[in-house]
Parts: structure tokens; sequence; C-alpha cells
């Protein structure tokens, strides 16, 4: 497979992490650099990284994974992104919004988002695929992609107003709904 491919495939699996990113700029309009490199870091971390773990498990538990992948990110995405409209509706005086600064609200982004990902490692396995390249290739453009949706959604966040988390939990929402109907309608 030949890198404009792999490349292609890249930008393909990180939509999602750009539209995460997006949400995480919104919602802290004034984050740190270093916290945004981190954040993104940790999106290209486990894109990468799933690619590659994915591809070595190989049609090994491919049919078991993929009755369940789409369900573990639909799920983790939607309670993220319901707590953050929950919060964003009571308003800024009685509650503490969600730190997308904590390691465990990154986390549990970067797994729903990745998922994905650990599908297309599976699919590579049965190509002629440098992996350590590809995952590689996916896991820099996922960082190239989270970092500039993070200055957009910081641009973005400070004439929103008040309301962005709102915003920002709508966008894990929907892409919580996306994967799980991509999947449902692909017959899966």
């Amino acid at each position: 497979m030949d890198l404009i491919t792999i490349t292609a495939i890249a930008l393909g699996l990180s939509v999602d992490s750009f539209a995460v990113s997006l949400s995480c700029g919104v919602i802290e309009s004034k984050i740190h650099f270093r916290n945004a490199v981190r954040i993104a870091f940790i999106l290209a971390l486990f894109q990468g990284g799933l690619t590659v773990l994915g591809f070595f498990l190989g049609s090994a538990v491919s049919d078991y994974i993929s009755r369940y992948d789409h369900w573990v990110a639909f799920i983790l995405l939607m309670v993220l992104g319901i707590r953050m409209v929950i919060g964003g509706l009571k308003g800024s005086s009685d509650r503490q919004p969600i730190d997308i600064n904590r390691l465990p609200v990154v986390l549990t982004m970067a797994v729903g988002t990745s998922i994905d990902a650990f599908a297309v490692g599976i699919s590579l396995a049965f190509l002629k695929v440098r992996i350590w390249t590809a995952g590689l290739i996916i896991g820099a453009v996922t960082f190239l992609a989270s970092m500039t949706a993070i200055r957009i959604g910081k641009y973005a966040g400070t004439r929103l107003g008040s309301k962005v988390e709102i915003i920002g939990g709508i966008i894990l929402a929907v892409i919580g709904i996306r994967i799980l109907a991509g999947h449902l309608m692909s017959g899966g």
C-alpha cells in the first residue's frame, strides 16, 4: 500500500478526532498550548496505536470486535456529550464543567474516536502494509488535525459565549450517533 493511500486513510480516521478537538477548543477557550499538545498527542497515540494493535490481532478477533465496537464508541461519546449538554444547560453558577484537561476525560474521547482505527488495523492485516509506518502516519495526521481543530475551536469559543459546552456536547453525541448509524446501516 502506498503512502498516498495510507495518508488518505489517516485523513478519514482523523475526522472524529478533529471534531472532538474542535469541541475541546470551544469548551476551553483559554487552553494552554501544553494542554492542547497533550490532548492531541493522546488522540494521535490512540489512533495510530489502535491501528497497529488491530493489525496484530488481525482476523482472530475481528468478528467479535466488529459486533460491539460501534456500541462502545456510541456509549462513551454519548455519555460525555450528554454530561456536557446538561452541564451547559445548568448554567455556570451551579455546576462544574467537564474538565477536558483531566486524563480520564481525554482517554474516554480517545477510545471513543479510535475504535474505527482498530477496525482499519484489522483490515490492514490482510494487505501488504508496513504497519509501523502506517501507524506513525495515522498518528501524525491525527495530531496535526487535532491541534488545528483545538486552535479553531479556541478562536470560535471566545465568540460563542457561555453555551459553548452545549455545542461541544452535541458534537460528541453526533459523532457517537454517526458511528452507530454507520455500522447499523452497513449491516453490522
